[in-house]
């Protein structure tokens, strides 16, 4: 689409206002010219030749944009359109929700690039929609007067006609904060809103900007004093809430789309490894009083303290000796790369089936930040709104199996990584001390699963023993920790 120029020339002579204007599209010039001018400023125009003005009709309605969608990344060509948020005929500014599409990895809001009305969808709901194609038609505002004597409305390449971000439902924020997140590079799926309904504020933009960066920012409002922890209550036994059932008489098929398609692929691809299977149970016991002194002082810092930010630290210690459990091979298992960074996943089960986002760089971090990073994952996990940089990029995993109530579990390597473990349920169970007595122990049964064509047996024994030596007794960890 060529550029439009539109040059306004002023010339005032004794109380007479004359305006010509000159529209210039695809290389031809048309020169409207008034044959008379009326007085008080209001010029009445008397055209030569029709097709001139249909020329300055089009250009004052507007035109036609074909708002395609984008290449999400990681390989992905089709999408699954969830929800469509504008109808033909609604208005919509910049950075104004379209619709959320879900991919075999995650789901996507897509927002709007241009001021205009929808004029056509092309999709219906649970439609799939491709990398390439239109999504809506747009009618961008027509072009308008400024004071400026040279107006210039250069062409929109293709690929940049959509803006999207990573969530899972439409992100509550006004135009001056989607703005605001723009002009820094900041997603909004990856900012947590503190206002009402998750609404996303300045504040948090900016918060969120001097967590990455460090930089001088704006003061933002001091956060209220948190309430003391609550007293533990009595335990009461949870009852099952369940739907009565309801006989339909019908069986009913539907395509598989979304997570369970992604499942569909991952566990297809990893039924071809040849897994080794190891087991043992850990004594926490050590642990759970550490944890408990702990926890006061990570809720005086806004964080929640679980076990699983020592599980992921132990097992980054131990995948520092045993680094081949921290690698990947290629389709033809004839290369092995050996991973820098311990990206460890941590699978989690939530309304839109089973994710597994992963903390980066565990390494270099340390409790309190990995529990930190935890805490927002799983926030933005339950609320569905996870990008694809928190899912991607894993290269070791933890499943927390426990945490629904299992003991043991048989899990599945998630190609391209070698390696993963299942935590069971953590029981009180009578153990004998060195001095043959008795004493309630917090055990813990863990799982693991290895590669068997680059890990041995050997390997994945001394791995485990390694991260039960840092669980059971803490303080080692202490040696380790750089």
């Amino acid at each position: 689409m060529a550029a439009a120029c539109v040059l306004r020339t002023w010339s005032r002579t004794a109380g007479r206002l004359i305006c010509v204007r000159y529209f210039q599209t695809c290389g031809n010039i048309h020169v409207l010219k008034p044959n008379y001018v009326s007085f008080f400023g209001y010029p009445s125009f008397k055209y030569n030749h029709p097709h001139q003005l249909l020329n300055t009709t089009a250009a004052l309605q507007g035109q036609i944009v074909q708002f395609k969608l984008s290449d999400i990344g990681e390989g992905i060509r089709e999408v699954t359109v969830k929800e469509w948020y504008v109808k033909e005929g609604d208005t919509v500014s910049q950075f104004d929700s379209i619709c959320e599409v879900q991919s075999d990895k995650a789901s996507v809001t897509i927002t709007s690039r241009y001021d205009g009305v929808i004029k056509k969808l092309y999709y219906n709901l649970d439609d799939i929609a491709y990398v390439g194609k239109p999504l809506v038609d747009i009618e961008t505002e027509a072009l308008k007067d400024s004071e400026e004597d040279v107006v210039e409305t250069p062409a929109v390449s293709h690929d940049e006609h959509t803006h999207q971000e990573i969530k899972g439902q439409k992100t509550l924020a006004t135009p001056a904060v989607r703005r605001l997140a723009m002009e820094n590079n900041i997603k909004l799926s990856e900012v947590v809103g503190s206002g009402k309904d998750g609404r996303i504020l300045k504040e948090d933009i900016l918060s969120y900007l001097e967590k990455q960066t460090g930089a001088i920012l704006p003061p933002s409002p001091k956060a209220e004093s948190m309430p003391p922890p609550p007293k533990p209550k009595e335990r009461t036994i949870p009852i099952p809430i369940s739907k009565p059932p309801v006989f339909t008489g019908k069986d009913r098929t539907e395509p598989i789309k979304g997570f369970h398609k992604a499942m569909v692929k991952t566990m297809s691809a990893a039924l071809k490894i040849p897994h080794f299977g190891y087991c043992d149970d850990v004594d926490l016991t050590e642990l759970v009083k550490l944890r408990e002194e702990l926890k006061p002082i990570a809720f005086a810092r806004g964080i929640k303290l679980s076990f699983m930010p020592f599980f992921l630290k132990a097992a980054s210690l131990g995948l520092l000796q045993f680094p081949i459990l921290n690698a990947s091979v290629d389709e033809n298992c004839q290369n092995i790369t050996y991973k820098a960074s311990h990206n460890i996943g941590i699978a989690m089960d939530t309304e839109q089936g089973l994710i597994v986002p992963n903390v980066k760089n565990i390494q270099v971090r340390s409790i309190f930040e990995i529990a930190t990073e935890l805490n927002r994952l799983q926030k933005l996990g339950s609320a569905g709104q996870l990008s694809t940089t928190d899912l991607t990029g894993g290269t070791f995993t933890l499943s927390n199996i426990g945490s629904i109530g299992g003991t043991y579990a048989r899990p599945v390597i998630l190609p391209p990584e070698v390696a993963i473990g299942a935590l069971g349920k953590i029981k009180a169970l009578p153990r004998f001390n060195e001095k043959g007595e008795v004493y309630k122990a917090q055990i813990m049964n863990v799982s693991w699963s290895a590669d068997h064509r680059i890990i041995d047996g050997a390997t994945m024994s001394h791995f485990s023993n390694l991260w039960k030596s840092y669980l059971e007794n803490p303080a080692f960890m202490l040696l380790d920790l750089k």
